[in-house]
C-alpha cells in the first residue's frame, strides 16, 4: 500500500519501488482520471491520488495560530497572478497597511497577534491531522508550517516593504525574532501531536537564489531552524524542509540546522543534494519541470524521468514530484504520458 512505502521511504526504509507524491492543481487531468470535477466533489482528490499512486501529501496548517485570523497581516494582500483553471486564483486586490519602514521595524507579531492556549491549539492540530489522514488513507499526511520566518515576513508587510525594511539588518533582526515567536509557538503544539512527519516550509530565496546576503541568512534564519526542529526531534518527527525557488548556496545549512530532508524546485541542484545527502535524507524533487510537461515533447519529458532515475534509485528516501506544481495549461496528454512512462520504470 502507499503508506507503507510512503512511511518506509522517509524513514530510509527500502522500498520495492520510489515514492512518489505531486503538486498537482489540474482540475482537467483530475477530471480525465476520475470522471469527477474536483471543484464540486472533494472525493475527486483522493481518488486522483490512489489512481496516480502518490504517497505523501503536502500539508502545512496553523489553524488557530494563523497571520490571517487579526491584525494587520490579515489585510496585507499582493494580489495574486493566474495559475488555476479559468483563472479563478486570480486576485487584483493590492494592499499594505504599513505605509513606512519604521512601521515594519516596529512591528511584534506576539504583540500584533497573540498566542493561541497551547493546549487548544494542539487540539486543533491534532483534529486536524486526525481528519486529513482519514481522508488521505493510502498517503502519508503531513503536519507543518507555512509562515515560519522568511514567508511569515512576506505575509505580513508584503514583498517591496519587507525588502525596504529588511536592509536595516540589526533591527530587522528583532522583527523576525517576533515571527519566530510565534512560528516557535506553533511548532510546539505540533510536536504534540501524533502527526509523524513536519513540512516547515519558507519561501527564503528566488529562482535566482538568496536575494538578502548569506551572512544574514547564516546569522538570523538558520539558528532559528535549528532551534525549532531540535523541537520536534526531540517529539521524534521527521523534518522536512520546503521552499521555492533555488536554495542550492544553503542546502548544507539547512542539514546543519537539522532538516531530515528537502522539497525542491528543479532551480535547487538535485545532483548536489544527491551526490552529499542521497543516503542519509529524504530528497522530494525530480529533473522533471513543469515546464517542460507544458511545452516539451514526450521524449522530453522520458528524458528528464531518466536523468532522474539514474540518480534516485539509490537512495534510501527518494520521494519522485515534479518540485514546481502541476498548473492547469499542461496538456493533459502529456501528463499522462507523464505518469505512464513514470509508473512502468520507477520499481527498485
Amino acid at each position: 500500500m502507499s503508506y507503507e512505502i510512503g512511511i518506509s521511504t522517509l524513514k530510509l526504509q527500502p522500498c520495492e519501488r520510489l515514492a512518489r507524491t505531486e503538486y498537482c492543481d489540474h482540475y482537467p487531468l483530475v477530471r480525465q482520471v476520475t470522471g469527477m470535477d474536483p471543484l464540486k466533489s472533494p472525493q475527486a482528490w483522493r481518488l486522483f491520488n490512489d489512481a496516480w499512486n502518490l504517497d505523501f501529501i503536502w500539508n502545512t496548517y496553523e489553524g488557530m495560530n494563523n497571520w490571517g485570523k487579526g491584525g494587520r497581516g490579515r489585510i496585507t494582500d499582493m494580489g495574486h497572478a493566474e495559475f488555476m483553471e479559468g483563472g479563478i486564483d486570480r486576485r487584483n486586490t493590492v494592499t499594505c497597511p504599513f505605509n513606512t519602514v519604521d512601521e515594519v521595524l516596529a512591528f511584534n507579531a506576539v504583540e500584533e497577534y497573540g498566542l493561541d492556549d497551547l493546549n487548544e491549539l494542539t487540539a486543533d492540530y491534532e483534529s486536524h491531522y486526525q481528519s486529513g489522514q482519514s481522508t488521505y488513507l493510502n498517503q502519508v499526511y503531513t503536519g507543518g508550517h507555512y509562515n515560519t520566518l522568511v514567508s511569515g515576513a512576506i505575509q505580513a508587510f508584503g514583498w517591496d516593504m519587507f525588502l525596504a525594511a529588511a536592509a536595516d539588518r540589526s533591527r530587522f533582526d528583532r522583527v523576525l525574532e517576533g515571527i519566530f515567536q510565534v512560528t516557535l509557538h506553533s511548532v510546539r503544539a505540533w510536536a504534540r501531536t501524533s502527526a509523524p512527519v513536519f513540512i516547515q516550509h519558507d519561501d527564503m530565496v528566488w529562482s535566482s537564489g538568496a536575494f538578502m546576503r548569506p551572512d544574514f541568512y547564516r546569522q538570523s534564519i538558520f539558528p532559528r531552524y535549528k532551534t525549532l526542529w531540535q523541537i520536534l526531534h526531540n517529539a521524534g518527527k521527521i523534518v522536512l524542509f520546503c521552499s521555492d525557488g533555488n536554495f542550492t548556496q544553503f542546502i548544507d545549512d539547512i542539514a546543519w540546522a537539522g532538516a531530515d530532508g528537502f522539497i525542491f524546485e528543479p532551480m535547487t541542484d538535485i545532483d548536489y543534494i544527491v551526490q552529499k545527502y542521497g543516503k542519509s535524507k529524504v530528497v522530494m524533487g525530480s529533473k522533471v519541470d513543469c515546464r517542460t510537461l507544458t511545452f516539451g515533447s514526450q521524449a522530453d519529458i522520458k528524458q528528464e524521468i531518466d536523468d532522474t532515475l539514474r540518480i534516485a534509485k539509490d537512495c534510501p528516501g527518494f520521494v519522485f514530484a515534479v518540485g514546481n506544481h502541476l498548473p492547469a495549461n499542461i496538456p493533459v496528454a502529456n501528463a499522462l504520458f507523464y505518469q505512464d512512462y513514470l509508473s512502468s520504470t520507477w520499481q527498485r
